[in-house]
């Protein structure tokens, strides 16, 4: 792999990488929302990464040649069923739906997000290094 595809690959990493902190503020965002009906509870939302890989010579194996959001799903899953007949979007029973939205795993999944953000910055880096001093072989 040369350094040109180092920064191809993390680039592509950074992006998918921030389209997951998208989602995760989005998520954080719709914590509190309240529906008066079930089916319009927000459902949060996942990024599914998938590795885009080269087309591998015969006899080689395939590397990976970018990171590629396959696609953001909704989540199935049940909303929280409150009583609080005092808030303006209860039904007649006096329920209130809210999004089942853990903001503590959110929070979790936004500091990997960044963490790997920050790592794949920092091998954008060191390829940039490593091509300025190889430029300066010879130079003195």
């Amino acid at each position: 792999m040369s350094l040109f595809n180092s920064f191809k690959l993390a680039g592509s990493a950074m992006q998918a990488q921030t389209q997951r902190l998208n989602t995760v503020a989005s998520n954080l965002a719709n914590v509190e929302t309240a529906a008066s009906k079930p089916e319009d509870v927000y459902k949060p939302r996942k990024v599914i990464f998938e590795a885009a890989l080269d087309k591998a010579k015969p006899g080689s194996a395939a590397m990976a040649n970018s990171v590629e959001v396959k696609k953001v799903i909704a989540e199935e899953v049940e909303p929280r069923k409150l009583y609080d007949p005092k808030h303006p979007m209860a039904d007649e029973q006096g329920y209130v739906y809210m999004p089942n939205v853990s903001a503590v795993e959110e929070m979790v999944d936004m500091m990997a997000a960044s963490r790997s953000y920050q790592s794949n910055a920092e091998v954008m880096n060191t390829a940039k290094s490593l091509m300025l001093k190889t430029l300066s072989i010879g130079q003195n």
